[in-house]
């Protein structure tokens, strides 16, 4: 039987861009989530929605939906000071608050002598990502 909203459904899987693993759970606990609610990027959900127990299958997910597009614009100077003692370094990650009030991670594009520039783009934004996936349950 092909996954249906709202099931729970348990994968494996191995996140590579570029030939290069960032991301794995293969040989551990299988992912587990509620197919439907949005709990996965949109391009891998709907990509494997005609998946059963046991398929195992490679699927290239393009930026656009995944993370979007790297946005220039969502970059923005801080002043040094806000930071306090924190030793900041770039490519540093950080936790900021979105405009919703919700916590995001940032990273530190760059430092110099009064400022810090931040990016709040995803740090997988612009990527195309391509997983290994293996469906191990659905309930």
């Amino acid at each position: 039987m092909a996954i249906e909203n709202n099931q729970m459904v348990a994968i494996n899987y191995e996140l590579k861009i570029g030939g290069e693993v960032i991301d794995s759970n293969m040989g551990k606990d299988a992912l587990e989530f509620a197919f439907g609610a949005g709990q996965l990027i949109p391009g891998l959900e709907s990509r494997i929605q005609d998946m059963k127990e046991g398929d195992s299958r490679e699927i290239s997910v393009p930026c656009q939906e995944a993370y979007g597009e790297y946005n220039e614009e969502a970059k923005q100077m801080v002043p040094k000071e806000q930071f306090g003692d924190l030793e900041l370094q770039v490519g540093m990650p950080l936790q900021a608050q979105g405009q919703d009030g919700n916590p995001i991670q940032v990273t530190v594009a760059a430092i110099n002598d009064a400022d810090v520039e931040i990016d709040f783009n995803h740090p997988l934004a612009g990527k195309d990502l391509n997983f290994s996936i293996t469906v191990q349950t659905i309930k």
